[in-house]
């Protein structure tokens, strides 16, 4: 359902200005706190917490040198009876 302004009242009109002002007020202050924020962001809690415990100063063990695809592949096809 499309609204043109032209369908707003004046009480409408006017909280979408107060709405717009808020914003334009706030904006500057929220990015100022993000910025904040990310300067003291401890990159290796950051990564613990998204992908799970784990040295992350230690580099990955690499069991084989592929993604897994090839093998995930092979065992669709035994799945599926062509090997």
């Amino acid at each position: 359902m499309k609204t043109h302004l032209t369908d707003w009242s004046s009480e409408q009109i006017e909280l979408g200005r107060r709405w717009v002002q808020a914003w334009r007020t706030a904006g500057p202050e929220l990015e100022r706190v993000r910025r904040e924020e990310l300067r003291r962001l401890d990159g290796v809690r950051a990564i613990s917490l998204l992908c799970g415990p784990a040295d992350y100063r230690v580099p990955p063990r690499v069991a084989r040198p592929t993604s897994g695809l090839v093998e995930q592949q092979r065992w669709f096809k035994k799945a599926a009876g062509y090997e």
